[in-house]
């Protein structure tokens, strides 16, 4: 297998480069520093965050809450729970379009892994940086060379950016009155969400296309490293180094470059992606009992919230949404509903989404840890 993959490299003017070129942080396992102090910080977040929502309402009970659980429709629950589980799959879907770009073939379950493990540590870390590192660490065990790895995935956030601002543009487009149901917070959130994305996306397009760009920051980081004496030796050919892989970036960016199907269905599921996310919302009202009249105002209700938790590096944007989606539920609901339908709701799309990607996460390692010692 790995024969032919170089092939397909060479047939598109890209020397292959060995597997382990590059290596993560601690191969024996996944990247551990800090860990145990961004689980504990997630933890205070969630917990304060639920807290708040709480507090928004006087008339707030767990036994009123576990009523409004236990009356809701199973049917509609377990769609919401498959639109979550969707989330999670699609995203994996949009990386193996990518990888298959570059002759590498992966199954859909490595692809369920790749995504799992994006998803969890991204809602670990401060701006999701613990996500692309736990994924390339998984891909880079498949057998994708290191730099390969890395250009995947700077597509998939280009083409999961762009998706997130079209979600954008059918809310602005089509549900402008909802946004003007918010509060002057809440706006201020959303609008300067929506210009973030406009920003990272214009980065990692630049990224694919110039990278010229991407190996100035890297040098630039390599400089402050050596000034600052993190490090010491042979900073030359370090710097070497850099530019060698910085070329065999250039190589692999211009090679995707001329796959725009892969990019297009790449962008496609990673809308998908969203969209399946942004349903659960609209699910779980229906599942409460909520009219259907207003299920599409929920999804784009849900839109403008997706727009405005990306305007802080809060881990999982939690207490941003929570407070976003509290303020729109409340302009076509009851103070007490409003809450209930937060807290339901916020625990299918984020926080069970975030403990199954962990667990999948998990099991994973675990097997490929016995596997690499019965060896």
């Amino acid at each position: 297998m790995q024969d032919n993959e170089n092939t397909e490299c060479r047939k598109q003017g890209v020397e292959a480069e060995p597997a382990d070129a590059m290596q993560m942080p601690r191969q024996d396992g996944l990247p551990q520093k800090n860990q145990w102090l961004f689980s504990l910080l997630f933890i205070a977040i969630a917990v304060f965050s639920v807290l708040a929502v709480v507090m928004q309402s006087r008339e707030f009970s767990i036994s009123q809450f576990l009523s409004f659980i236990k009356n809701a429709s199973l049917p509609w629950l377990l769609v919401s729970l498959l639109s979550m589980l969707c989330f999670v799959l699609f995203e994996g879907i949009a990386i193996l379009c990518i990888c298959r770009a570059f002759g590498y073939r992966r199954s859909l379950s490595r692809g369920y892994i790749y995504s799992a493990s994006d998803i969890y540590f991204s809602a670990l870390t401060p701006s999701a940086t613990g996500g692309q590192p736990a994924s390339a660490f998984f891909m880079i065990k498949d057998g994708i060379p290191a730099m390969t790895v890395t250009v995947i995935l700077v597509a998939n956030l280009a083409m999961y950016t762009l998706s997130i601002i079209a979600i954008g543009a059918i809310c602005f487009l089509f549900s402008f009155d909802t946004f003007l149901q918010f509060d002057t917070l809440s706006k201020i959130l959303i609008v300067v969400g929506t210009l973030a994305q406009f920003g990272l996306a214009f980065f990692f397009v630049m990224l694919l296309k110039s990278g010229r760009l991407l190996h100035r920051i890297c040098r630039a980081a390599l400089r402050l490293l050596i000034r600052i004496r993190i490090i010491r030796r042979a900073p030359e050919k370090k710097m070497e180094k850099l530019d060698a892989a910085m070329e065999k970036y250039r190589g692999y960016a211009e090679m995707l470059s001329g796959h725009k199907k892969a990019l297009l269905l790449a962008f496609l599921f990673n809308l998908i992606q969203r969209s399946a996310q942004i349903a659960v919302t609209m699910f779980t009202y229906l599942a409460t009992g909520g009219a259907p009249d207003n299920a599409l105002s929920l999804w784009t209700l849900q839109g403008y919230v997706v727009l405005g938790s990306n305007c802080v590096p809060i881990p999982g944007a939690m207490g941003v949404s929570d407070y976003i989606m509290l303020d729109g539920f409340r302009s076509i609901m009851s103070e007490s509903d409003a809450v209930n339908l937060e807290l339901l709701s916020r625990s299918c799309s984020f926080y069970v989404c975030i403990l199954l990607c962990g667990v999948s996460t998990l099991i994973y390692y675990r097997l490929l840890k016995k596997r690499r010692t019965s060896l």
